[in-house]
């Protein structure tokens, strides 16, 4: 008897796994066949296994085990079948910006356009939402779902902070008009400012991320190196003139404001090309801010953005406008946190070409009204200075070259004879390794044997003979002209003759295996030789005016450019105007 209760009795982890119902219709059918698995299971108890009715009774109970199995099978699949059915069916759910919670139990919500007052699900904690996250909302508008933040939403920029924190958006939203947004939860205690750049949620009524403005943050900033008006050579007049332009009106503003003196805005640097504009330009800004730290005792850091001309070029229309509003903004913000601004232009000729009035677009047209607007308000800030650079400044429009605007155009020229020493000795300074042989030949003086090196290389460059002759320019009076090194030299040329100096110095050190070689004078006159040899390159006849102005010739006055008698007549030149 003990052996048939055993092996008839169910397991219990079985009899466990049974569901207490099931889907609608099958409950009472389940419960019939529970009764019936444990009625046979006590009449196989009661049952001697002679009895020839006792295999029948197995066979049944192992029958309604299967049935019971697969009855409970179906159940699931039906469970699973009604529940997928009843979210096929169930209407979708709203998503809904939160922006605030005017009560208990109550959330202030926009969809799209329309703005709602919720019942939230109780279920969900209102404190935990935040302002600008979006929330799931059913059909009976609850609030039954927190979502998060949008990861998407246009980036604009701030035109406004108003006092109560709201924020005003210009007019670079996708509908083309202003709007006046709140701040989400995250962006509350942050400082913004106009300028900024932030992300609104796709409704465009909450700031919800912002952004640094990648375009301009640093990127046109640039580190001034220690530079001195000692490291700039041969241009004590317009030096002179910077200084009394820029510097002082800042190391004496008392004064200035007795004699009701303005402040310079502009500057305009002109000249040909590698005779030390931007050179001048970072010298000013290192040197300015110098003495103004020294004066104040503030500790006044400069502030140099490097812009080149072309730089701000862009195809699509607005864009450089853009980037011209983008970088005087920039301008006044550090201005008003105390640094020195310097706004240095490259080849602004150009970014700021004289209008047209032909029929067809040109950017200056609209260019040149932004910067001018921009320029106009920097009235009132004393530390800023706007350096232009060009090497035609014929070809920037007037507009811009006014007063009130570019106060001062300053001509940077080639350098005599006394400035291309004094560039030499700025490239040939003391830690530059001479020839022993030269410095030998000056009794062991090496300072002496320096100088005189200097002095050769430039007696060499300033000779008057045959070999130094570069152009013949014909004249339309009939005189002719001719341009030796000397009318030729700039700073760029005489540092490059000096690198090439010291590369001929490397290459027999490495030949000789003598480190102890330097600079010999041969070293330069070989580099001076060499820079003019491959600066024989002659304009095309369409570009001939653009080198007689860098010549400081005027084309309707020139006839004709060649190169200089005994200088290959096969390339010779003609521009006739």
């Amino acid at each position: 008897m003990a052996d048939r209760k055993k092996r008839s009795r169910l397991n219990p982890g079985e009899e466990r796994q049974r569901p207490a119902g099931g889907p609608a219709g099958e409950g009472p059918r389940f419960e019939t066949q529970v009764r019936a698995l444990a009625l046979v299971e006590e009449l196989l108890m009661q049952t001697s296994q002679s009895d020839p009715n006792y295999s029948l009774l197995e066979l049944l109970h192992h029958q309604l085990r299967v049935d019971e199995h697969q009855l409970h099978e179906a159940q699931q699949a039906l469970s699973q079948f009604e529940e997928v059915y009843k979210k096929l069916t169930s209407p979708a759910n709203r998503i809904a910006t939160y922006l605030d919670s005017p009560a208990e139990g109550i959330a202030y919500l926009s969809v799209g356009e329309a703005e709602y007052y919720a019942n939230v699900d109780p279920n969900l904690k209102l404190n935990q939402l935040q302002i600008g996250t979006r929330v799931k909302v059913n059909e009976a508008f609850v609030v039954i779902g927190d979502l998060g933040y949008s990861p998407e939403g246009p980036v604009v920029k701030v035109a406004e902070v108003l006092p109560d924190g709201r924020l005003r958006i210009g007019g670079d939203l996708p509908t083309g008009a202003g709007r006046i947004v709140i701040r989400s939860s995250r962006l509350h205690d942050q400082r913004l400012k106009a300028g900024d750049e932030v992300r609104l949620e796709p409704s465009f009524k909450v700031a919800i991320e912002r952004f640094a403005k990648a375009e301009l943050q640093e990127h046109f900033l640039q580190e001034i190196p220690e530079l001195p008006w000692s490291k700039v050579g041969g241009q004590e007049e317009a030096i002179k003139l910077i200084r009394d332009t820029i510097e002082h009106p800042l190391l004496y503003p008392d004064l200035y404001r007795r004699f009701e003196k303005r402040h310079l805005k502009g500057i305009l640097l002109y000249g040909p090309p590698g005779c030390g504009k931007t050179h001048i330009a970072k010298a000013t800004a290192y040197n300015l801010t110098k003495s103004y730290r020294k004066r104040t005792g503030r500790d006044v850091r400069e502030y140099f953005m490097f812009i080149n001309g072309p730089q701000l070029l862009n195809m699509w229309l607005g864009e450089t406008e853009r980037l011209v509003r983008d970088i005087f903004t920039q301008a006044r913000e550090r201005a008003k946190e105390g640094h020195l601004v310097f706004l240095f232009i490259d080849e602004a000729d150009s970014l700021l070409r004289t209008r047209s009035s032909g029929r067809y677009l040109n950017i200056a047209n609209t260019v040149v009204p932004q910067f001018s607007a921009e320029m106009d308000g920097l009235v009132g800030l004393e530390n800023v200075v706007v350096l232009l650079t060009s090497n035609r400044p014929d070809y920037i429009d007037p507009a811009i070259l006014r007063p009130e605007r570019i106060d001062r155009k300053i001509k940077i020229g080639r350098p005599n004879h006394q400035a291309t020493a004094d560039i030499f000795g700025i490239y040939l300074h003391k830690r530059i390794p001479l020839d022993p042989a030269w410095v030998t030949e000056q009794d062991g003086d090496e300072p002496r044997a320096r100088r005189q090196l200097i002095e050769r290389a430039t007696d060499f460059l300033f000779r008057r003979e045959p070999e130094t002759a570069f152009l013949d320019v014909h004249l339309r009076s009939g005189r002719r002209e001719t341009l030796h090194w000397r009318n030729l030299v700039s700073g760029a040329l005489i540092m490059s003759a000096v690198e090439r100096a010291k590369e001929l110095a490397i290459q027999r050190a490495i030949e000789t295996q003598d480190e102890d070689t330097g600079i010999s004078p041969e070293d330069l006159e070989r580099a001076i030789r060499a820079e003019y040899k491959e600066n024989e390159i002659f304009p095309k006849n369409d570009q001939m005016e653009d080198w007689l102005k860098l010549l400081d010739y005027e084309p309707e006055n020139v006839v004709e450019v060649k190169p200089a008698q005994g200088r290959a007549a096969e390339r010779t030149v003609k521009s006739v105007i």
